[in-house]
């Protein structure tokens, strides 16, 4: 009986001290830096419409031959709506292109938030069954890749992009992939 009268209570110690050790490990990590089976590989093989366009597809051979963002959004996403109007800012501000991979999303939806939020696409693919959402890993939206211009993706940014994430994450990033962003300042 002692034993057993032992073991019942040793049991919320044990629970307790594993949630201690867990939460003691996961308080340096950052929640935005997940990991992705793509750094380091191409951006994978895709042929999907044209959002804009249903009867144009896009493949990788579209991609720009520059350093570029590909920005994983969709209307049904709440904080891509709070992440919209930065990306149309540095749109507009920087020569860096960002392609829009609309993601499990309903096609007029879609344009109807383009056409009134603004369009800071060179281009947006229309991904409506998620596969390349999928190929790519992605967990939801938002979600940017910071891509060179060969293809290969170098960095996964998840969540929402604003003045000190594009200031601290994504423009470093694309100044270390594209020498001709050197001189270009941060946005205020």
């Amino acid at each position: 009986m002692g034993n057993k009268k032992i073991l019942i209570t040793s049991i919320p110690i044990i629970i307790f001290t594993a949630l201690v050790i867990v939460f003691w490990f996961s308080l340096g990590s950052d929640p935005t830096e997940l990991p992705s089976q793509r750094i380091g590989k191409q951006v994978p093989e895709f042929r999907l419409s044209n959002l804009h366009n249903p009867e144009e597809a896009f493949t990788n051979k579209d991609l720009p031959n520059k350093p570029f963002l590909l920005n994983v959004w969709a209307t049904w996403c709440v904080s891509c709506h709070v992440e919209h109007p930065y990306l149309v800012k540095f749109a507009n501000q920087y020569p860096i292109p960002i392609i829009g991979l609309n993601y499990k999303d309903v096609r007029v939806d879609a344009l109807q938030y383009l056409q009134k939020g603004g369009d800071p696409y060179l281009f947006s693919i229309a991904d409506e069954d998620g596969t390349m959402g999928i190929d790519l890993g992605v967990y939801g939206a938002p979600e940017t890749f910071i891509v060179d211009g060969d293809g290969v993706i170098h960095h996964r940014y998840v969540g929402v992009i604003d003045e000190r994430v594009w200031n601290t994450v994504i423009l470093p990033k694309m100044k270390e992939l594209d020498p001709s962003l050197a001189k270009v300042e941060v946005t205020q």
